[in-house]
């Protein structure tokens, strides 16, 4: 199920060309992810797993600038075998999609830092 956070454009996340830089959207889709697991999943799985970026793929559609109330939306696909795929769609105001990101997500538990497989019921929290 598609999980959307909101994000506020600030001064700070601007480049020399006066938008949006575009390593802030790593962070926005990071952040993005970040919230919709604290949404999901329970207070035992929010303290035994962690989560590592594997890869981060994005297209960048549109420029945002200072003021603009983006719209963050997530969801996640199938996992493959220890790998979580999940895809960040940003759009602002206007509902123009500004980037388009895939990640791969690794779970790790939390104690030993080894990765761990996605059980089924920590999947269907996502849908």
């Amino acid at each position: 199920m598609p999980y959307t956070h909101h994000i506020r454009v600030k001064e700070e996340h601007i480049d020399h060309m006066g938008h949006v830089n575009n390593v802030v959207y790593v962070q926005y889709v990071q952040d993005t992810a970040a919230a919709h697991w604290q949404n999901v999943a329970n207070e035992e799985m929010i303290k035994g797993t962690l989560w590592v970026v594997i890869r981060h793929e994005i297209d960048y559609l549109a420029p945002a600038f200072v003021g603009d109330l983006l719209s963050s939306t997530t969801w996640v696909e199938e996992a493959e075998g220890l790998k979580l795929p999940r895809f960040v769609s940003i759009k602002n105001q206007d509902g123009k999609e500004i980037i388009k990101a895939r990640t791969l997500w690794c779970a790790l538990d939390s104690k030993s830092h080894r990765p761990k497989r996605i059980s089924e019921e920590m999947y269907t929290w996502f849908k």
